[in-house]
């Protein structure tokens, strides 16, 4: 870890003293060199100097230097590793002995030098404890290793210098005009400048170092833009927007094209909430608020503002030609066209064509919305996104659309020609993807059953195959055994990354000028911090939308009652366990309690139809609205759902069995679909069974089987075609 000597400190603090004797240690002496002192800089303070965090460096004189290196080389500190900016010619005896002697406890003091070197290695491996102990995040692994340094990290670092010198006592012995001074209080203002960052989760994007803190503590959304990510758009706890960077083709939409570093007020869109937003390469931003009103601004050079003018848009204009009566759901750019989903299901698209990615049939620009028809005339959209030259979207069914630029094979369809038009991935079939994300010129579709395709471009690894060699098919990426249930691409990006039902984040493709052509596990929590420290340009995917920590929703009050028995006022037993719960809520969440409670005055209800992690999860469904069961256990709240007569949680219930089905539950699942009438899920379980036929047959659940099931399963399963030679 390197650190060095600030040079024109000229912060001063008196020497540590010996906390058992009160003596002060040796003077630190002169380097005859340079002239200078040793650092004398507090460990933690203020710089007259320089008004600014001091960064914690060495207490003592640098070796000797090194034949050749000259005056100005640099050199470790013998205590901590730490190097200073300029070489001194001090002997390293002296040295030891007046860093020795500002040590604060005699009890720590090594005896060899290789015992008082804090190496970065020791460093990396030591820093763990700091982190459990002062509840801080999860050092940075080795994947961060050559980027930029936050002060996020420097203030880790000091933290950790001061732990590593102090141990978990907290007591700094340091004797200056203040008196003995307390680590702890030390630590408590920067933990919560720390949670701050992480509470906003926007703290990753060098932009947001432009924000003061009061700042980004009232960021709600946000958007990093731009061909260098250097433009950013955010709301504010007011509901206000705020703009700042470079302003390229008046992309803040503030009526000028002069950059700001500081944030800047959006007064046009005043009063407007943000419900999804897209930019592209001029760039241009496509924005949407709640109330389903599409803006435009920002570059206009192949009419992608779709205003019908090549004028570039200075301020957020109102799209309403073919959308007045529309209520727009979604929206995604390309490089230079624009597409917009609406509620009830219709794409429309405009701005640059050159390939067809307009989908109108010609090559011609579009210079307003225009719906797009031909195979999607009556289809119901309900995902859509865009490359760099290319679109698509997801239907209802499942099935993809794709149309545009195909020079890299990013269609599907196995060939290069482009699509003027929508065209279906028939290499699909059978296959129902709930999700679609483009690349610069790659593909990606999430399954519903939480695998994942990709196709197109492969120049960087961004396929997650293996190789680099482009594929104009379907090909499936293998991310372990875990389930995704997120992906993340970006149509300025060559990266791809992906999240999993376990919470683990996959990134592969470009990544920081790094080819990775596997799918590689990261230390992220999410998929935009992947994006954040490793896409070029350092974007956000996505429009990033963050929550505070220190605020309580009314849910979210609801769901820390659950199960209290300090304020519940009913109590059910069930296994011989008790479930504490409230009348009222209950009266109000479930129509079944709203009768059987109505004349009840009982304190105590025994429940004995269902087992006890089922009958929890439903009365806890009834505080958060959703469920957190196995598959199997899914099945028993199945049975309750419908005795209840609950259709939301009906839903939920097949979803979760949808999520953890697999080739040894797949009968069992199956059959309990059948029992309950759940014919979604039956027909859900039925084609995971076709698609892994070999595995499931070979299954105790499958030698198990009831025999009527077996004999439906059977004819049914030759009618679609499983027993073909």
């Amino acid at each position: 870890m390197a650190q060095e000597v600030r040079r024109g400190c000229r912060a001063r603090i008196r020497p540590l003293a010996d906390p058992h004797s009160g003596k002060p240690p040796l003077p630190a002496p002169r380097c005859p060199t340079s002239g200078r002192g040793s650092c004398e800089s507090s460990p933690w303070g203020e710089s007259p100097a320089r008004g600014r965090l001091l960064r914690r460096v060495c207490a003592c004189a640098s070796p000797p230097a090194r034949p050749g290196r000259g005056a100005r080389g640099r050199h470790s500190c013998p205590v901590l590793g730490l190097r200073c900016r300029r070489a001194c010619a001090q002997p390293r005896a002296v040295a030891r002995r007046a860093a020795l002697g500002s040590y604060p406890d005699p009890g720590l003091r090594p005896r060899r030098r290789e015992q008082i070197i804090y190496s970065s290695v020791k460093l990396r491996i030591d820093k763990s404890a700091l982190h459990r102990d002062l509840e801080l995040s999860s050092p940075r692994g080795s994947l961060t290793k050559g980027l930029h340094r936050t002060m996020e990290d420097y203030v880790e670092d000091e933290l950790f210098l001061l732990y590593a010198l102090y141990g978990k006592s907290g007591k700094m012995p340091v004797k200056d005009e203040r008196g003995d001074l307390d680590v702890s209080k030390v630590v408590k203002p920067v933990q919560a400048t720390l949670s701050s960052l992480k509470m906003l989760d926007v703290g990753k994007w060098p932009i947001f170092s432009l924000c003061s803190e009061a700042e980004l503590q009232l960021v709600r959304q946000a958007c990093v833009f731009g061909s260098a990510s250097n433009e950013l758009l955010y709301t504010t706890v007011n509901d206000e927007i705020f703009v700042l960077g470079t302003n390229c083709c008046g992309c803040l939409g503030l009526g000028d094209v002069q950059s700001t570093i500081e944030p800047r007020r959006l007064d046009s869109l005043s009063g407007k909430k943000i419900a999804c937003l897209s930019y592209g390469s001029g760039p241009h931003i496509v924005l949407a608020t709640t109330e389903g009103e599409v803006f435009t601004w920002g570059h206009n050079a192949y009419s992608q503002l779709g205003n019908g003018t090549t004028n570039a848009g200075l301020v957020p204009y109102h799209i309403s030609t073919n959308l007045s009566n529309k209520q727009v759901i979604e929206v995604a750019c390309g490089s230079y066209h624009s597409l917009v989903l609406t509620s009830d299901g219709e794409v429309f698209a405009w701005g640059y064509n050159n390939s067809g990615q307009v989908g109108s049939g010609s090559t011609a620009n579009q210079p307003i919305p225009r719906r797009v028809t031909g195979c999607l005339q009556s289809k119901v959209v309900v995902n859509i996104a865009c490359g760099q030259m290319c679109s698509m979207a997801v239907v209802n069914t499942g099935e993809v659309f794709v149309w545009g630029y195909n020079g890299n094979g990013q269609l599907g369809l196995g060939s290069s020609g482009n699509q003027p038009t929508p065209c279906r991935v028939a290499a699909l079939q059978g296959i129902r993807v709930q999700r679609v994300a483009c690349g610069y010129a790659h593909t990606l579709v999430l399954t519903d059953e939480g695998q994942v395709y990709a196709w197109g471009a492969n120049s960087y690894g961004q396929l997650g195959t293996g190789n680099k060699s482009n594929q104009s098919y379907p090909t499936p990426v293998v991310v372990e055994k875990d389930r995704i249930i997120e992906i993340a691409a970006c149509h300025s990006a060559h990266t791809s990354a992906a999240k999993t039902q376990g919470g683990h984040v996959y990134m592969w493709g470009q990544c920081r000028g790094q080819s990775v052509t596997l799918p590689h596990l990261t230390h992220f929590s999410s998929t935009d911090d992947v994006f954040a420290c490793f896409a070029t340009p350092a974007v956000t995917w996505r429009l990033l939308s963050v929550e505070p920590d220190d605020h309580l929703t009314v849910a979210e009050s609801l769901k820390r009652e659950f199960d209290n028995p300090n304020t519940a006022d009913l109590k059910f037993l069930v296994d011989g366990k008790y479930i504490y719960v409230h009348k009222v809520l209950l009266k109000i969440r479930c129509e079944h309690f709203r009768s059987s409670l109505e004349d009840n005055e009982d304190d105590i209800v025994e429940m004995s139809e269902f087992s006890y992690p089922v009958y929890r999860a439903f009365l806890e469904y009834l505080y958060t609205d959703s469920i957190s069961l196995s598959p199997e256990e899914a099945v028993g709240l199945l049975d309750l759902a419908t005795f209840y007569r609950e259709n939301r949680l009906k839903k939920l219930c097949q979803q979760t069995i949808k999520q953890g089905i697999c080739e040894e539950n797949a009968i069992a699942l199956l059959s309990a679909a059948v029992k309950y009438e759940a014919q979604d899920l039956e027909e859900f379980c039925f084609r995971f069974c076709i698609n892994h036929l070999t595995v499931v047959t070979q299954t105790s659940g499958f030698a198990e089987m009831d025999h009527d099931l077996l004999k439906n399963f059977i004819s049914k399963a030759s009618r679609v075609g499983a027993f073909k030679n």
